[in-house]
């Protein structure tokens, strides 16, 4: 496990989840249906659910979207799921929560974002309102600043007054000052307000890698409050997960993050699910979290003509993803296996002997056997067409031995 030492804050319950206080990290992700869809909406949840997010958004923008929200929150919890929802609001939420109570009571948490609570003086009245109801109904609230959404009041009269300043500041310095002044000062305010540090969570997002990592490590010597963390706006594609991965990996490396997202830009028809893929990869890789066997394979070179290596460890991480749902069930901590499956005698030997159980396939000119290795050992030999088959059985019947089932 990571010897990371994350920063010590308190627990936070969310609806059936508790977040912070040294529990493990949440997954969580956001839909992109109309929520007054109810039916749309309450699909994609169940696939990001099965995905393995632990905390769901909901856009919650108006009338229709608050009565979507209230059918489909009845209908997950009458089909059994407890995964909390959360209400994602802007310039209206105050209207909406007193409007319809059903949908504050039902709702596990409620986002806001004081740059745009309220409007022309608006922002500190209509921010009472929303913590008054979550005080009320016992609910939780992130305060999430947004660079792209921030309090202009409190942006323009830090650079007033840093134009009158003797010693300008940078523009850049600025804004990380303006972001966090407005984060700490609704953080406060909602604790003044009686909604308790076990029910507040914030976030502060910016879009650029090294301007949200120096915000959240400026946050973190400040505040014990739970930090959901994520590159706001990070892109699509491989752009957005690397992004994405560099930003979380620096901060979760330092032990600041409680909660993660990943937010990307999905391909057209590409489904939602796959950031929090990445969520739960990036805590995995990082030794903070184990959800899956991890199978380690090499890139392939000029020594790994062919492509059986390659259709092996598809044809493995496949067999892994099929047979984890009984797995989970029979063996306790299979999650933590490590499958190697390597393409020639270069790294494979090594790799597949610091691996729970590994395979080394030959390379060009090498002898057509490939060596197994079971915690480090020599198992056995494999060679002609089924290989693939007889290594599989030697997995099965090292997971019956290494993980007494249940």
């Amino acid at each position: 496990m990571s010897q990371i030492i994350r920063r010590k804050t308190p627990t936070v319950l969310i609806g059936n989840l508790m977040m912070g206080g040294g529990h493990p990290i949440v997954v969580q992700s956001m839909t992109d249906t109309s929520t007054a869809d109810d039916e749309e909406t309450y699909a994609q949840t169940l696939l990001l659910i099965g995905a393995g997010a632990e905390l769901v958004r909901w856009t919650v923008n108006d009338v229709p979207a608050a009565l979507g929200a209230v059918k489909a929150i009845k209908r997950l919890r009458a089909s059994g799921v407890l995964t909390p929802i959360a209400g994602d609001f802007h310039f209206n939420g105050h209207e909406l929560l007193t409007k319809y109570p059903e949908l504050a009571s039902l709702l596990d948490k409620y986002r806001v974002n004081p740059g745009n609570v309220g409007g022309a003086g608006l922002g500190d009245e209509n921010f009472s309102r929303i913590i008054h109801l979550a005080v009320k109904y016992g609910k939780a609230v992130r305060v999430g600043v947004n660079w792209g959404s921030l309090d202009k009041g409190i942006l323009a009269k830090m650079m007033d007054d840093n134009k009158r300043s003797q010693q300008p500041k940078p523009l850049k310095e600025i804004m990380y000052e303006a972001v966090i002044q407005s984060a700490l000062d609704s953080c406060s305010s909602a604790l003044k307000l009686g909604l308790s540090k076990e029910k507040l969570v914030l976030s502060a997002k910016l879009s650029v890698v090294q301007d949200m990592v120096e915000v959240y490590r400026r946050l973190a010597k400040m505040t014990d409050i739970v930090l959901h963390v994520g590159l706001t706006e990070a892109g699509g594609g491989v752009k957005g997960i690397a992004a994405s991965s560099i930003a979380l990996g620096i901060l979760l490396e330092e032990g600041i993050g409680d909660t993660i997202r990943v937010s990307l830009t999905p391909e057209p028809g590409a489904c939602r699910s796959k950031e929090v893929e990445v969520c739960r990869e990036i805590l995995q890789v990082m030794d903070l979290r184990y959800f899956s066997p991890s199978i380690t394979s090499c890139p392939g070179c000029g020594r790994t003509n062919s492509r059986y290596f390659q259709v092996l460890a598809q044809d493995i991480q496949q067999y892994v993803v099929e047979r984890m749902p009984e797995w989970l069930k029979l063996y306790p901590g299979i999650e933590r296996l490590k499958i190697a499956v390597m393409g020639c005698v270069v790294n494979g030997p090594g790799e597949s002997q610091h691996a729970d159980i590994g395979i080394s396939l030959p390379g060009s000119f090498e002898e057509p056997v490939a060596p197994v290795y079971v915690d480090g050992q020599k198992h056995s030999v494999l060679k002609g067409e089924k290989i693939k088959e007889e290594f599989i059985a030697i997995l099965e019947e090292y997971i019956t031995y290494k993980y007494p089932k249940n």
